[in-house]
């Protein structure tokens, strides 16, 4: 079983800087190195073709939409040759709503959607109209459980499959007050969610205790690292900073956890600002960990056959 890399250069805020710049970044941190050292079981498939964006903020509440859903449908077809080839798959933003295009690719691939274990620094759930960016990647893990998409296009509501909320699980998330206080109901009514400060006391075992309510049996799942759940002092290349966050040990512990359990199809790993770190320190961080990823992923790790 192949695992499949996949950059995805974007940046919600319409620009091509930023967290767009992250794929290359990490590549050049020592990425190809790193997977040379796997084998020939992980393969860098390279970029996904991403438009010129318009940062320009659209009457539903994003910038740059039409772009949104021509990027996600791209990605949705890569990540679905990928998945029927057998391939587990990692994408490398980029920003979050790239995940809606892998998620997506699995269905089509397989014919159902896998489990969502989505971590991160954010919810990501604001109504387009709430929002106080316009970037989707404040929205799409709202989008993915059925909120904020009226004002939508027809084409990008299109890309969004809609996950049972009972496949959905949260980890690491530290934005709640900004939340409440803004008027937007947090996601802890509809599926778990346990913070910073609870994944801390034992990362391995939030996740695996996440992963027995989403993906039971053996059942598929994805795992989504926006790397803003770790704490600014252990990445301060993020756009958007916050009190609290992870370790890289507390990261590490959770995702070994996660995919010790086996059933993980792919992953996506976003949110790293390269413009951030001049010196590329924390490229090379990255690096690591995207390729350690791909070698736990790499060997057949319990994969139902219906799935793989």
């Amino acid at each position: 079983m192949t695992v499949t890399i996949l950059g995805v250069p974007t940046n919600s805020s319409g620009t091509t800087g930023g967290v767009a710049r992250a794929p290359a970044a990490v590549r050049s941190g020592g990425l190809s190195a790193e997977l040379d050292a796997i084998g020939p079981d992980v393969i860098d498939a390279g970029d996904i073709v991403v438009d010129r964006p318009i940062g320009v903020r659209g009457e539903d509440g994003v910038i740059d939409g039409t772009n949104l859903a021509t990027t996600l449908a791209r990605t949705r077809a890569a990540v679905a040759d990928a998945r029927r080839r057998g391939d587990r798959v990692i994408l490398l933003g980029g920003d979050c709503p790239v995940l809606i295009g892998g998620l997506a690719g699995c269905r089509d691939a397989a014919g159902l959607l896998p489990g969502l274990l989505f971590v991160d620094g954010h919810e990501d759930a604001w109504p387009p109209d709430l929002s106080t960016t316009g970037e989707a990647a404040d929205m799409e893990l709202g989008w993915l459980l059925g909120r904020g998409l009226d004002p939508l296009s027809d084409a990008l509501r299109t890309e969004i499959p809609q996950l049972a909320p009972e496949l959905v699980a949260v980890l690491g998330p530290r934005d709640r007050s900004e939340i409440v206080a803004a008027g937007v109901e947090p996601l802890d009514n509809l599926v778990p969610v346990l913070d910073d400060v609870a994944v801390a006391r034992d990362p391995a075992a939030a996740a695996v205790g996440a992963l027995g309510r989403i993906a039971p049996d053996g059942e598929p799942w994805w795992l989504h690292v926006d790397l803003d759940v770790l704490s600014t002092e252990a990445l301060p290349a993020v756009d958007y900073q916050q009190p609290g966050g992870l370790s890289w040990s507390d990261l590490r512990e959770l995702a070994d956890g996660a995919l010790g359990r086996g059933g993980c199809v792919g992953a996506t790993v976003t949110i790293y600002n390269p413009d951030l770190d001049p010196d590329g320190r924390f490229a090379s961080t990255i690096a690591t960990f995207v390729s350690d990823l791909a070698g736990r992923l790499a060997p057949s790790r319990g994969v139902s056959e219906r799935y793989a």
